[in-house]
């Protein structure tokens, strides 16, 4: 069925007067490190270009500072002289040669800037920040509002058709908005009237100096999550009075960045927010963008046919596919490459000061770098495991035009993905490895599953190269009686179904004990949070009246009550070591309202039929009475191939887990496939 039967809402244009934006989805705004870096015009360029290229309506670009008190960091961009304005030319360049439109989004971050030299409404220190902001005098406060004004105008010499005013999650303008951070007596704080005129003087100004014909898109905190943050009645008149100072678009902000409430995480169920858009459908004409989780043409689809907005915006889900809108539009949404929420490459690679990606599409950000050309003379290629690292090298290296076979032991591909679908709030895991299943099909791939690799078997098939990526097996610590049968590892528990008892030791502390303790403390027969937005807010204290300011403020959270009672035991002084910088606070959360029991720097010394004997930091020994014991201590490289393979004079290459277990994960697994696709 051709694309237009299927999302005839979500591709059908959207004319603003004096332009079209040819489909409804607007790329939403991400900061990907590319602006700082050696050649970012060029880069830059590339990135945008090709999702220009892949039919989105409208692309926002990451945030852009007007001054250099607006900037994230001493290093990132700002636009506030002409000399500037060569640095887009070659992205506005690019985007429009594919027929796109593009607005640079203008992004001042007032107390959430890391810097020294940061300013705020008031000197209130933000708890994600090391500095506590300057407060800002009246002179500077207008002089900010002329400084956006200039961005915008430089911005359009730039060749950009709009600018999006950044007004959420937590920055500068969005504290002005709020009395959590804005505790000022002037003209500029105090009432609602005084505190919304910072953001109404930057929009109506702009809007004066750019003209009629030029996209102004202001980011609107629709939704706080934190408290003492702004009641619905405040934010509908703050879009009126938006509407009224000559905005062309309003879009959705969820959340300041300080909040502690998941809004873009896998844990979040898709399109969670989109019926805070629907509330403001009708309090104003200018059409709407909602935002957050929507990773699919079909949840987009259905998000617009509902009338909750009349454009979605997709941030993360452009790093995963950039023709996420063209595959929409031939009718082949199986073969988009879903992104599954995880941050691990794009937002959780920025809070490290390193450059973004995608864990499932590590091109993403690479465009000048990674590529995968036809090659002039196929080869014979075979390639052992069938996991992330198996599979991202066998369907790039054959979409090259080499002849591969795949061989999996098992009778399924995924790997490890297939275990990180069964945990809670990681069921998008599947998303990727249904891509995976259905790009061997499209590259024409031989699968054999259900088939353990030989050296004989490998030198029968007369192979030019073999990639082996055989993955991993569970570490077992040294523990007195570990092979008692109340012991099991995480293999059991999440591949094997083995029952588990009422009372359980988790053995180390790492990302896949949290994983266990999530799947071993929820109800199996109670749908999954991710999976229902009803079960969500009320797990997280959402108000979905918007009553309460800030949409949680003294809104009691309502977890699911555990089915276990859980210990996670690790000899390290902390656990979550290796947790995601941007969704480890969110494990840890879930860790506290499920009641499982930490217990650090503490060694397991051996099993019983009773339980488990522990000793403490001080030496101190005890015993702890469970049903079962879980190991999740690590794990250590199944690589049996290597060497006979070589001694038999194959050309061998190792990646994936097989080639390291320490640190190897997902990303870094895809990642190696597709750099060795990239050389075969």
């Amino acid at each position: 069925m051709a694309g237009q039967q299927l999302f005839p809402h979500l591709l059908k244009p959207l004319d603003l007067g004096w332009i079209t934006l040819r489909s409804r989805v607007l790329m939403g705004s991400m900061h990907t490190g590319l602006e700082e870096a050696k050649g970012s015009a060029e880069k830059s360029a590339a990135f945008f270009g090709e999702r220009a290229r892949g039919g989105v309506g409208l692309i926002v670009t990451g945030g852009v500072a007007p001054d250099v008190f607006g900037k994230v960091h001493p290093m990132a961009g700002k636009l506030s002289t002409r000399r500037e304005v060569k640095h887009h030319r070659p992205v506005t360049d690019a985007v429009h040669k594919e027929g796109g439109a593009i607005c640079m989004q203008i992004l001042h971050t007032g107390r959430y800037g890391y810097q020294p030299w940061q300013v705020g409404p008031s000197a209130v220190q933000a708890p994600i920040s090391k500095f506590t902001p300057f407060a800002m005098p009246s002179w500077l406060v207008e002089k900010t509002i002329r400084n956006y004004v200039r961005c915008a105008v430089l911005a359009a010499e730039a060749g950009y058709d709009g600018v999006e005013i950044m007004g959420s999650e937590g920055y500068l303008i969005n504290q002005f908005l709020c009395a959590r951070t804005n505790k000022r007596t002037d003209q500029w704080g105090g009432s609602l009237e005084n505190r919304m005129r910072f953001p109404i003087e930057i929009v109506r100004r702009t809007r004066e100096a750019v003209g009629k014909n030029f996209i102004i898109v202001y980011r609107l905190s629709m939704l706080d999550l934190v408290e003492k943050g702004q009641t619905w009645p405040e934010v509908v008149r703050l879009a009126k009075e938006i509407e009224k100072a000559g905005v062309t678009l309003l879009n959705t902000g969820i959340g300041w960045h300080e909040a502690r409430i998941p809004t873009i995480a896998t844990v979040v169920p898709r399109g969670a927010f989109s019926w805070v858009t629907k509330k403001l459908k009708g309090e104003v004409s200018v059409p709407l963008v909602t935002v957050n989780r929507i990773n699919t043409p079909e949840i987009a689809e259905s998000i617009l046919a509902d009338g909750c907005a009349d454009m979605v915006s997709l941030a993360r889900p452009m790093l995963a596919d950039p023709d996420f809108v063209n595959k929409a539009r031939q009718g082949k949404p199986h073969l988009i490459n879903t992104c599954i929420a995880c941050n691990q490459a794009c937002l959780d690679h920025i809070f490290r000061n390193k450059g973004a990606s995608c864990l499932v599409n590590p091109r993403a950000c690479h465009e000048t770098e990674l590529n995968f050309p036809p090659v002039k003379s196929a080869k014979k290629i075979a390639v052992v495991g069938g996991g992330p690292a198996g599979l991202s090298c066998a369907t790039l290296a054959a979409s090259r035009g080499h002849s591969v076979t795949l061989f999996e032991a098992s009778g399924k591909v995924g790997g490890e993905f297939n275990l990180a679908a069964e945990v809670p709030g990681k069921e998008e895991f599947a998303e990727n490895i249904r891509y995976w299943r259905n790009q061997l099909e499209e590259t024409k791939v031989t699968v054999q599953l259900n088939t353990r690799a030989t050296v004989d078997l490998l030198k029968a098939g007369k192979f030019d190269e073999v990639v082996l990526c055989t993955g991993v097996t569970p570490l077992v610590p040294p523990i007195a009686n570990v092979k008692h049968p109340k012991v099991l590892n995480y293999l059991d528990v999440l591949e094997a179904k083995k029952p588990v008892g009422k009372t359980v030791a988790i053995i180390g502390g790492g990302p896949i004990g949290f994983d266990i303790a999530e799947y071993l403390s929820e109800d199996p027969h109670h749908e999954k949070s991710s999976m229902n937005l009803e079960a969500f807010n009320k797990e997280w204290g959402i108000d979905t009246t918007i009553t309460a300011p800030g949409g949680m403020d003294g809104v009691k959270p309502q977890p699911p009550a555990p089915i276990r009672k859980l210990y996670m035991i690790d000899i390290l002084p902390k656990v979550g070591k290796n947790l995601g910088v941007t969704t480890g606070w969110i494990h840890r959360a879930i860790m506290k309202t499920r009641g499982v029991k930490i217990m650090t720097e503490t060694t397991v010394v051996s099993v019983s039929d009773k339980g488990i004997t522990i000793k403490g930091k001080d030496g101190t020994e005890s015993e702890l009475a469970v049903d079962n014991v879980v190991l999740c201590a690590g794990q250590r490289s199944n690589n049996p191939l290597e060497g006979p393979c070589r001694e038999a004079g194959l050309s061998v290459h190792v990646i994936g887990a097989s080639a390291k277990a320490q640190d190897m994960d997902g990303k870094a697994a895809i990642r190696m496939g597709a750099e060795l696709a990239a050389k075969l």
